[in-house]
């Protein structure tokens, strides 16, 4: 069961991590168009500019937990990496239910009051010509500590599962079923 819970939970990160990433490249070409219309053009578009900042905070915010599944956020390993794999998965374990979890429940309660008053109003850029749309940019306060507690959540009953000495590896059968 919690191979399952676990494997569907990866796959969830994986497959949106990877979505998230293409936006690098949305934003690479947007500001390259802003600097292009600015230097070469004599122009600009506030809305494209607010539009390459929408994408910077939306990979950001929304890649934290592919992030945290690839085991590339930032980890101080002095120790750490000396460890077994046990003492290892002890000190996930912990770091999880201590640090990360409430984290999430501190973001997604702090959060919510103000994303729901953004969409209340229906907030729209304070800039003219700016997008209409700050309440979407603003719901991304809540969909990352979600995103970030499934994958803390996986990444914890997984870390467990080494500190019982029990194998939570599934086949690739398995997977396909959970899939």
């Amino acid at each position: 069961m919690i191979a399952k819970i676990t494997a569907f939970i990866d796959r969830f990160t994986e497959l949106t991590g990877q979505a998230i990433a293409w936006l690098t490249l949305l934003m690479m070409l947007t500001i390259c168009t802003v600097v292009f219309m600015r230097y070469f053009l004599e122009s600009g578009s506030l809305a494209l500019q607010e539009f390459s900042s929408y994408l910077h905070a939306t990979v950001f915010m929304l890649g934290a937990a592919f992030a945290l599944k690839r085991g590339s956020h930032v980890r101080v390993d002095i120790f750490y990496r000396r460890w077994s794999a046990r003492g290892q998965a002890m000190v996930d374990v912990i770091g999880g239910l201590v640090f990360l979890l409430p984290v999430c429940g501190l973001l997604l309660a702090l959060s919510w009051g103000y994303v729901g008053d953004s969409w209340a109003v229906r907030e729209a850029s304070s800039e003219p010509g700016g997008l209409k749309t700050v309440y979407l940019l603003k719901s991304l306060m809540i969909i990352m500590p979600i995103f970030l507690l499934l994958q803390g959540i996986s990444q914890i009953l997984k870390s467990l599962m080494v500190v019982l000495g029990r194998s939570i590896t599934p086949s690739a059968e398995h997977l396909e079923q959970v899939l």
